[in-house]
This record gives structure tokens, C-alpha cells and sequence, in this order.
């Protein structure tokens, strides 16, 4: 697998988004910003991708795929340190230009995020160009009901942010906060990716991959077991939160889960609407289906991410 040299991914872990560069002669599009917490470190990635450039073009445009934190979070670092025009979906704009921080997530979820301004949008079924190519913008509600992905169908390459990972997707947020349109939205949005002619997928998360079929059969399957039971999608989100939330603090004390646990809104929620579980019980319950999948360690009193942040 080879992707054009107009294209540079800059894989991240997973409290921050992949970064994807493009270059057409003197200047660059960045698609997405990773974290906040990880800001300083996306600007020095982003300026030694520049420089290591034949004629070290200048970013000019950033443009996000979804509101989420690990997608927009270096957006403000990004646009002091270059100057760079900031271009979102055109769903998002009212969210952002109001830093809505409940519908973005970063309250009820306890995450943080920098307020920035945006230049311009870029609307569901239009078209544009990156890297000298053309791309489409494709609606993906589910993970975000307003996410955009970005198909350039001469190259067969897809950007698909958190609608569709090797071994996945992203929470569907939207199914856990009560939006009953949001499952089946998940299920269209895949169905209409793998309608698509694709040999590349770009992921928000995860390296760039090419066996396209794999990675929807393992999607739906995904989907489908969330379909049969609606409650694994809120206990899926809570394992999946609350690892990126201790990817950003590094370190949580074993004793202060339950009060952690019940401080945060959406983990609350979850437990309030779906488990129905004692504060220490939904705390022990969190900690055993983490440690069972190796996403935790516990050392001397403390959870540990198994993940470098």
C-alpha cells in the first residue's frame, strides 16, 4: 500500500487524532488537530513535516472532519503558530462559533478543548481540493450526527475520522444521550461507504489500511451486536471514554474512581439510565471490564493507562 506523495499521515495514539497532510507546491491542508493536551507536540510534528518538504511550503488551511476534542483540540495552537485558515463542517458552525460545549462533548464528557475561530465550512455533498486532488465531502452521521469523511474517488482513497476503523468505529455518542436515530444512522453511514470504490482508508485512528472488506465486516459486526442490544453501546462508550479521559490525566488513584466515575456527566448518566449500579459498584464493575481487556493496569494505588498518552 501506497499512498501518493502529495499525502502525509502523521499516526498518533488515541487521545489524539490521526494528523493528514497534504501538499500542493508551495502549501499545505492539514485535516485534523489531535488533542489539546497534545498541542504543542502536533505544532513541532506539523513544522518538521514542513520543513522536511521540498521548498518547506506553508500550512495554509486546517480542516476538522468531526467536533470532538481528539479532532479539534489543536486547532488554536495550529492557527497562532501558522496563521492558518480554519475550515469545519458546516454542521458543527453554530456549536463552534458558540464553543457549545455540551453538544461538542467537552462538558459532559469532562474534556478539555481550546476555543478557536473558524474561516470558512464545508457543506455535506460538496467538493474541494487537497493535495491537488479532487475530494468529496460525505455526511457520516452516527459517531457525530454532524461528521464529515472525505472520498477522492480517482485515488480510491477515503478519510473516514471515527466512521469506520480497522477493527470499528467511533461511540455513537448520539445513541447514549438519547437520539434514537442515531444507531440507525450508523448503519446508513456504512452502508454507504461500502458503496464506495475504495483501496485506502485514512482513519481518524489507527494506521492506514487496505483491506477495506475486513474492515467493514468487522464494523458491522460491531454494529449488529449494538443493534441485538442497544445497553452495550452505553457500556462500550463508558469503557471507551473513560479510557481516552485517563489517556489525558495519565494517572487516576484506585480510591477515587467512584467519586471520579460519578462527577462526570456522561459516566453518570450511562450508569443512572442503563446499568442502574451503585456508585462503588459501577466503579468496580469499570475496573474489572478494563483490567479483562489490558486497557488498565493498577500499580501501588493508582489505574494506569497500558497506552502511552
Amino acid at each position: 500500500m501506497k499512498l501518493p506523495d502529495a499525502i502525509q499521515v502523521i499516526e498518533r495514539g488515541w487521545l489524539s487524532s490521526n494528523n493528514i497532510l497534504f501538499f500542493e507546491g508551495g502549501s499545505a491542508t492539514l485535516v485534523d488537530a489531535g488533542y489539546v493536551g497534545h498541542a504543542p507536540q502536533t505544532v513541532a510534528l506539523v513544522k518538521s513535516a514542513l520543513a522536511a518538504r521540498r521548498g518547506a511550503p506553508a500550512l495554509g488551511r486546517l480542516i476538522n472532519t468531526h467536533s470532538h476534542s481528539d479532532h479539534i483540540g489543536g486547532n488554536a495552537a495550529l492557527q497562532v503558530a501558522f496563521g492558518c485558515k480554519i475550515v469545519i463542517p458546516a454542521g458543527i458552525e453554530r456549536m463552534v462559533a458558540e464553543w457549545d460545549t455540551d453538544a461538542m462533548m467537552l462538558g459532559p464528557a469532562k474534556q478539555r478543548g481550546e476555543r478557536f475561530a473558524h474561516d470558512a465550512v464545508i457543506e455535506a455533498g460538496s467538493e474541494f481540493e487537497m493535495g491537488g486532488m479532487t475530494w468529496q465531502a460525505l455526511p457520516a452521521p452516527g459517531h457525530d450526527m454532524e461528521a464529515l469523511i472525505y472520498y477522492c474517488p480517482e485515488k480510491r482513497i477515503l478519510i473516514s475520522g471515527d466512521a469506520l476503523w480497522q477493527d470499528g468505529f467511533g461511540i455513537i455518542f448520539g445513541e447514549v444521550m438519547g437520539r434514537k436515530d442515531a444507531l440507525p444512522a450508523t448503519r446508513s453511514t456504512l452502508e454507504m461507504i461500502g458503496r464506495l470504490g475504495v483501496d485506502i482508508v485514512i482513519p481518524g485512528h489507527g494506521a492506514p489500511f487496505d483491506d477495506f472488506d475486513a474492515a467493514m465486516a468487522c464494523a458491522l459486526r460491531r454494529l449488529e451486536s449494538f443493534e441485538a442490544d442497544s445497553s452495550r453501546v452505553g457500556r462500550n462508550a463508558v469503557r471507551a471514554c473513560f479510557t481516552f479521559n485517563l489517556l489525558d490525566l495519565q494517572r487516576l488513584r484506585e480510591d477515587e474512581l467512584a467519586a471520579y466515575l460519578k462527577s462526570v456527566p456522561f459516566f453518570d448518566s450511562v450508569n443512572q439510565s442503563i446499568l442502574k449500579l451503585s456508585d462503588e459498584d459501577f466503579a468496580s464493575w469499570l475496573l474489572g471490564e478494563l483490567l479483562r481487556s489490558r486497557s488498565v493496569e493498577v500499580r501501588d494505588g493508582w489505574i494506569l493507562p497500558t497506552m502511552a498518552p
